[in-house]
Parts: C-alpha cells; structure tokens; sequence
C-alpha cells in the first residue's frame, strides 16, 4: 500500500500530477469473523466472509428467481438429468482454472450439511464431471426445486472451492482459503475476531448482467475491504461519524438518534425481507429430550416482550408466528396463539408437571458481542423461569457461542441445551431448505433432532403438483414443526444499516455485498 509520502513524490513524478491511491472501505460487521469454513457452519458472518472470495453456480436475484452465475444449465424433459456448463474465464485465486471437477467435489461436500443438498442426493444416481466444464446431475426422480435450493443465497450456499480443498470430509474445517470471487482473502492480516482484509482480485471476469441481490455481475469498484469487530455499537457509531470507518451493518435501534442530525452519515433499512429469531433446543440431553418439555417451553414464551427488548421501535419488528416466515407464499400461522397472543403460562406449567420435570438444569448460551441476539437470552430465561425451569444462563461471545453449540456433549460437559439464533426470512421461506426442519439426527441441523414426520411432509412437498397442493403440506409443516418444537419463533424484525455519503451503488439484498459499491472522497 502507498502510504503519504510515497504518493506524494510519485505524484510530482508523473506528468498526470495524479497518483495512484488505494481505495478502501472499512466496515464493522455484526460480529467477528473466526470461523473460515462456510459449510461447517451456518453463522451469518462465515456466509458474508465466503462470498467475498467464492462464487457459486446459480445465485437468485431479487424476485426468488434463479439465475446463471458461474454456469448455465439445461434440464432433460424427464426432470432427471441436469447439465450445468461453466462460463469461460473462471480462474481461482491462485491462477488454477475452475473445473467441472471443482464444482462436483464442492457440491458433494455441501450436500452432506445442507438440509436441501441433503434431500437431492436422497434422489441422486449420479454427480459427476463429464469434461473440464461440464456438470452432469441424474436424479432417480424428478426434483421440482433443484434450483431454488441451489440458488439459495444462505443458511449454506453451495460455494465452489477447489477439489483439493472439497475434499476435505464434511465434518472438518478446511485449511487453504482460495476461491475464484470477486475478492481475495488476504490471510496473512487476518485477526480472528477481530479483523478481516480483502483485495479486489483482478482476474474476476464479471458476469455482463446487472448486478441483483447474488445475481448479476459481480464488479468491483475498489481496492481493499476491511472488516474490523467494535462490539460496542456505540464505539461503532463514533467512528462513523468521524469518518474512522464507512459502514455498520447492524445498528442498535435506540442509537439511531445519535447520527439523525450527521450530514455525512445516512441511516437506512437496507434487508428487504426482514429476519426471524428462534429458539433452539437439543434435543439429545434432558430436560428437552422429552416433547412434553419442549411445548411447555413454547407456552411459557410470548413474543411481544422479546421483541420489545430487542428492538425496542414496533416500527422494526413483527409480531409473528410462522414458521416458514410471514409474508410469504407459504405463510401458516397454526399452533402459534401462545407465542403471539401469550396466555400460555398455566398450560406450560401444567405440562412441567405432567412431563415429571425435576429441576434438571437447561444450560442457555447468551452472547454478549452481538447487537441482534443480546437480548433474547434474557427475557427467554426469565419466561422460562416464571414456569418452573431452572435456567443456566451463561455468557458468552458469538464466536465460542457458534463453536459451541457443534458439541454434542451433555450441557455438564460444555455442551448446552438452548441457543437463539436468527435467519433471514427467504432462507426459512421453503421447508426444503430450511435447516430448522431438518428431522435426520446426526446430519440434522444443531439441536439433531430425529424427526421422521417432518422428513415425510417435506417429500410431499417436493412432490406437491400446484402451489396450492405446496402451502396445504406447508400448513401441515407448520403445525407439525411446533407440536414437536423444532424451534419457537420468536417473532420477525430488521435492523438499520448506516453509512457515510461517502459510499454510494449499494446493492439491495439480504446478504450484505461489496461488490457495486463506490467511495468518493
């Protein structure tokens, strides 16, 4: 990098009387980054560091449609054979081409974590490479949705990576950070927690469309991105106002006052579809092994006080009960009266009794370092508390927290039995995508639970011939997902984003992006 002085003398060399200068964008994310690996963990801020430096075959754009990103495809007029062709001019960090090999060793190992991956390899004969650039995917029956799930822009995208670093298994972290996107990873200025740096990588070929949420060419306008952790928003919101850094992704509500009168700072909603925040249980340890536990759980809880406490403004939050989300096409309410009426404090502790609950301990994991999860933990406790649990609340900050919650050791050992944990709305709006509603156990979402009903209803979703057929096995989903309480949803809300005028062309998405982004001085 050019410091002052260099581009001082440089620039009283050149006949321009200009010299080069790096653009930067310094942002305080909503949490550090610790955690590399984007198909170990479904952490929003591992999903954000993955598409700085990967890309992935089809991305959606901002109808839910899919769209071409790294490749096209064609479809057999059975529905079984599916044929992806990568586009020229994908090259990884490291100046190895990309592969049909690559992606087929990705997609392979996404597929063993993915809720979605997990269902299509269920009607996989084949994946395989059938030259350098293409994709050849026979299924053993149709798959309606193959690629709303492999478009879909989180809980885990099907990242590319190279074949060697794919294959490592599953349940391991990877080691070596190459991709072929817009950015490259610059690991040797990586502080866990604390700091990440990214570099425009100057061999991307962009795709020549728009960019549209993850669609769309992905064209970078600057030099460098740094992500530097302030978990003290108001330390945060200091800095912006005196130029220290350009962006905060997520804001504290009752701070927004503090930059309404700041010319230089705009503060704005910028998530289109809002988010939802749950509670999950594991259900391998007491007291929740036990149904009867979970749904007292649920009744104890009434979203109106979470969302208060976590918001704060009713002009940033939903009361709502859906599952798979309100305000989409799949929208059911069923089972949820309790959560968004309340009233279901006598019922919960009717059902401790019933249930034999003996004051086993239920272990709460509470981070400390996140503005959109502080809250939740402390009014979840006390509502459970006020029942008749006996809650163990301990703090901790969202990276041990993340790192944690993959223990399946009993909540004595340092496992746990409650998390909170939040999802962008479109990554909850299909059941077949949705890793809350993952029943298979073992290769179930964290929390595992065995949940056969729930892995039945979504093959008749995938097999549902109309979108009425669909939303009528969406309700049944609903209704089946909270009798078992494989989550309590706690309600939807969004959060503010703010930036200095500096930072102009951001793209609207769910995810934020960096890519389209311009700074002036």
């Amino acid at each position: 990098m050019f410091n002052r002085l260099t581009a001082g003398l440089l620039a009283s060399t050149m006949l321009a009387g200009t010299a080069f200068a790096e653009t930067t964008i310094t942002a305080v994310m909503h949490s550090g980054l610790r955690v590399l690996d984007p198909i170990i963990t479904t952490a929003h801020i591992t999903r954000n560091h993955a598409y700085m430096i990967y890309d992935v075959l089809v991305a959606q754009d901002s109808q839910f449609q899919p769209q071409p990103q790294m490749a096209d495809w064609t479809t057999s007029d059975d529905g079984l054979t599916w044929t992806f062709t990568l586009r020229e001019g994908l090259v990884f960090h490291d100046g190895a081409p990309v592969t049909a090999a690559d992606a087929v060793a990705s997609l392979k190992r996404w597929a063993q974590r993915d809720a979605g991956g997990q269902v299509i390899m269920d009607r996989t004969e084949s994946l395989e490479a059938t030259d350098d650039r293409t994709i050849t995917w026979t299924l053993t029956e149709p798959f309606v949705p193959m690629l709303d799930v492999l478009s879909k822009q989180s809980a885990i995208p099907p990242f590319i990576m190279p074949a060697r670093v794919a294959e490592t298994p599953a349940d391991e972290a990877i080691t070596e950070y190459i991709g072929s996107g817009p950015f490259r990873f610059l690991e040797a200025e990586f502080q866990p927690g604390l700091k990440v740096v990214y570099e425009k990588f100057d061999d991307y070929v962009p795709r020549d469309e728009p960019a549209d949420w993850m669609a769309g060419g992905k064209v970078v306008n600057v030099d460098r991105v740094e992500w530097v952790n302030m978990p003290d928003v108001q330390t945060a919101v200091n800095a912006l106002s005196s130029g220290e850094i350009d962006y905060i992704e997520a804001m504290q509500v009752d701070l927004i006052p503090l930059l309404e009168g700041d010319p230089n700072v705009v503060v704005e909603k910028r998530e289109p579809t809002g988010m939802q925040t749950m509670v999950r249980m594991n259900f391998l340890h007491p007291p929740f092994d036990n149904q009867q536990v979970r749904q007292a759980a649920l009744k104890a809880i009434t979203q109106e006080p979470v969302l208060a406490a976590m918001v704060g403004n009713p002009e940033y939050y939903q009361i709502c009960g859906a599952v798979l989300g309100c305000g989409t096409p799949l929208e059911s309410t069923g089972g949820s009266e309790t959560l968004t009426e309340g009233g279901g404090q006598d019922a919960a502790r009717a059902l401790l009794e019933e249930a034999g609950y003996d004051g086993t301990p239920v272990v709460i994991m509470a981070p400390t370092d996140l503005v959109a999860l502080v809250t939740q933990p402390v009014v979840v406790s006390q509502a459970l508390r006020e029942v008749g649990f006996n809650v163990d609340m301990q703090p901790m900050d969202w990276q041990t927290l993340v790192t944690r919650r993959a223990s399946q050791a009993a909540p004595a050992d340092g496992g746990w039995n409650i998390f909170i944990t939040n999802w962008m709305v479109p990554e909850i709006s299909n059941p077949i995508s949705n890793p809350m509603l993952n029943g298979r156990g073992n290769d179930a979402w964290f929390g595992w639970p065995t949940d056969e009903t729930i892995e039945a209803l979504k093959e008749e979703f995938i097999d549902a011939a109309d979108p009425e057929a669909q939303a009528e096995v969406a309700a049944r989903i609903q209704d089946h997902a909270l009798d078992n309480v494989l989550l309590v949803p706690l309600g939807q809300y969004t959060l503010p984003q703010a930036r200095r005028t500096t930072i102009t062309d951001m793209i609207d998405s769910p995810v934020p992006v960096f890519w389209g982004i311009n700074k002036t001085e």
